[in-house]
């Protein structure tokens, strides 16, 4: 098989190192040239793809590829994968296996209750927007004779170099506090491995959420953080009369969900290596995160 990764960030570079194997080829592409220069290796063939500049060669390795990882995010309006390739890889005659990185932010808020895949989205925040116009239209590609597509819905995202213990250690982490509000997070190794069952799933495509078994007071895991590294947590502070906060924080806390994962555990067979903060973190710490 052939890998194309639209955006090599964080959880397509964690894929590609857990999983590159699977692949006789790899490329993907980055925002500009110095980031593309510092990704290119004898194992990941890079390409810049940005606002201004798109390198030659990219469109046909993306065409020629088996598998397309999408992990950009959508403009204010727009995709910028599908407003340059869906149509030619819409209309390409040949089996593709279309993986496209999205959020649970697509939900919108369901005031702390469950929600499953059956749920019909209802985002409250543009980029959510924006998210779920992406996913219709990655979906409508699937419906091809030879395209299959997988939406992953994917919590908050955390792992090596990025979570509470970092945060911690950097003086960056707060403990803001919303009665009865609840994160979902998902650790990216538990990404990948998502992504290769979505690759591995022999039938249709579908929609999955991607987070482990225990949505989570947020304020909790950075106290468990603390225990950790043997520090006092920072104080609780009530969200709504907070300052400093951030716009983008402040949306988070608008939405409280719980976001089941059963279907990814029963349909794609995904055995999550985290199933909970505790033991994300614990594994992170002593492999000297925090320290």
């Amino acid at each position: 098989m052939k890998l194309f990764a639209f955006g090599l960030g964080y959880c397509a570079l964690d894929f590609i190192a857990r999983f590159g194997d699977l692949f006789e080829s790899i490329a993907g592409t980055a925002r500009n040239a110095d980031k593309a220069a510092a990704l290119a290796s004898e194992r990941i063939e890079t390409f810049v793809f940005g606002p201004e500049r798109e390198d030659p060669g990219l469109a046909e390795k993306a065409l020629a590829a088996d598998v397309l990882l999408i992990s950009i995010p959508p403009g204010v309006s727009v995709d910028p994968v599908l407003a340059r390739f869906g149509h030619r890889i819409a209309n390409l005659r040949a089996p593709q296996i279309i993986i496209y990185l999205s959020t649970i932010g697509v939900y919108g808020d369901s005031k702390g209750e469950w929600v499953d895949e059956t749920r019909l989205p209802a985002p409250l925040s543009p980029r959510s927007v924006t998210r779920l116009q992406a996913e219709k239209s990655w979906a409508a590609i699937g419906r091809g004779p030879d395209k299959t597509v997988h939406i992953l819905r994917l919590a908050g995202i955390y792992g090596p170099g990025r979570n509470a213990l970092v945060n911690l250690k950097d003086g960056a982490a707060h403990r803001y506090v919303k009665k009865d509000q609840v994160f979902n997070r998902v650790h990216v190794e538990d990404i990948s491995r998502a992504i290769a069952a979505a690759i591995a799933h022999v039938g249709p495509g579908g929609v999955w959420n991607v987070s482990d078994d225990a949505p989570t007071p947020p304020q909790d895991v950075v106290a468990f953080a603390a225990k950790l590294m043997g520090v006092e947590p920072p104080p609780e502070e009530d969200i709504d009369t907070a300052e400093g906060v951030s716009p983008m924080t402040r949306s988070f806390y608008a939405e409280n969900k719980r976001v089941s994962n059963r279907k990814l555990k029963e349909e794609l067979r995904v055995d999550l290596a985290y199933p909970n903060y505790r033991a994300g973190l614990e594994a992170l710490f002593e492999a000297g995160e925090g320290r």
